[in-house]
């Protein structure tokens, strides 16, 4: 079962050996390490990390972020291919401490909501005790300087998603629309399903840590728990 959860964005500035000791977004850096390492405390057998990727597939757990991903002129010897959501998650892990057991689950962007959900399902039943760290960005067209330029859908669209988390609504997070997920390039979309796959039915304890969209993409930090009544 899932004894612990965070969700975190997976922007370059979350990687110190890209930005440096001084961070870029500082608040955002310290409540996505702040996140992760609640997980780690939580002393879940496996810690399983979700990412989109062009395809569902499990990737080795030895496989750490290609800095040439974000940095072409920086040469490193990971697998160029790891998906960087996944990357971004393990670096995350690696600067929590956490040398335990590890998964690289990648989901499909374009993969259904049921799909997520049972493969999430699927994750939650890995082990007695099960972490989970769900990468993904908001809407990245939340103005004109915006990857995606203004969509004026975007800020209701991650407003919503916020709101899901806050109160723990696993069912408003099933209920995201693919298509409209994909319009927005909110790259979230499938991790966040997994998660509530993950976690369903219970309606879980949660702590949103950030919400804001410095460079015009939506940022959300949440940690995320079951509730007591839930919990066995």
């Amino acid at each position: 079962m899932i004894v612990a959860a965070a969700v975190c964005p997976w922007p370059p500035v979350l990687v110190r050996d890209l930005t440096g000791r001084d961070p870029v977004v500082p608040g955002l850096r310290r409540a996505a390490e702040q996140a992760v390492r609640r997980v780690v405390q939580s002393e879940p057998q496996v810690i399983v990390v979700v990412g989109a990727a062009q395809v569902t597939r499990e990737w080795p757990p030895g496989c750490r972020l290609n800095l040439s991903v974000f940095a072409p002129t920086l040469q490193s010897a990971c697998d160029p291919a790891l998906p960087p959501s996944l990357g971004v998650g393990a670096t995350l892990l690696d600067l929590a401490g956490y040398s335990g057991r590890r998964i690289l689950q990648a989901v499909a962007e374009d993969e259904p909501v049921a799909g997520c959900a049972s493969l999430g399902q699927t994750i939650s039943r890995t082990a007695s005790r099960v972490g989970l760290l769900a990468m993904g960005d908001g809407s990245a067209r939340r103005g004109p300087k915006a990857p995606g330029y203004f969509d004026e859908r975007a800020v209701a669209f991650d407003a919503g998603t916020e709101q899901a988390l806050r109160r723990g609504e696993l069912d408003a997070l099933l209920a995201i629309s693919p298509g409209m997920a994909t319009e927005l390039m909110a790259t979230g979309r499938p991790a966040w399903q997994v998660l509530a796959g993950a976690m369903s039915p219970a309606t879980p304890v949660t702590d949103v840590l950030y919400a804001d969209d410095p460079f015009g993409v939506a940022y959300l930090v949440a940690y995320l728990q079951p509730s007591p009544a839930g919990a066995t």
